[in-house]
């Protein structure tokens, strides 16, 4: 897959690394945009549902979003402490969440356009 290959080269990761921590970011917007917006971003970013599938079982917002949640934190702390948390099972350090989003995005500008792009930005920023 083309996003893969550019995140294991551009990030020197491995393709399971690449995917997962993809996974993440999708499975994030899945759970943030409504059914119409995310059927936008799967329509255009081809293999989007088995990156998703290589997420981590306890992925974002698991255990690191429940102590969140109930400590009264919410919003984007919560959503990075579950990205944070994803990356680290998958070998990844915390810090490369903001390498993979602009990655992402481009990827997902260059299949589905500025309204794509823009979904993604809206949950991933």
């Amino acid at each position: 897959m083309e996003l893969l290959n550019q995140l294991t080269q551009n990030l020197s990761i491995t393709p399971d690394q690449a995917k997962g921590g993809a996974g993440l970011l999708f499975q994030l917007a899945k759970n943030k945009l409504g059914g119409d917006d995310f059927g936008k971003v799967a329509g255009a970013v081809p293999g989007i549902e088995d990156m998703i599938k290589a997420v981590p079982s306890d992925g974002p917002g698991a255990m690191v979003g429940d102590v969140a949640s109930s400590l009264g934190v919410g919003g984007g702390l919560q959503d990075l402490a579950g990205l944070a948390g994803g990356f680290s099972k998958l070998g990844l350090s915390p810090d490369l969440v903001q390498k993979f989003v602009p990655i992402v995005l481009s990827f997902a500008q260059s299949k589905g356009g500025d309204v794509v792009k823009n979904l993604l930005a809206g949950v991933l920023k």
